[in-house]
């Protein structure tokens, strides 16, 4: 029983620092380009010798 009463704030902290961390991600537009990146790895960006 009284190893419940470590994990349990342990894992709603875990939970809310998880939470802080999407939210501040969220804020500085991490998420504004989801399309560029797998567009990207299609674009072929060798230059052609001619």
């Amino acid at each position: 029983m009284s190893g419940l009463a470590i994990l349990i704030p342990v894992a709603l902290g875990m939970g809310a620092l998880g939470l802080a961390v999407f939210f501040w991600a969220m804020k500085h537009e991490q998420f504004d380009d989801l399309d560029g990146a797998a567009q990207r790895i299609l674009i072929d960006e060798e230059e052609e010798e001619g």
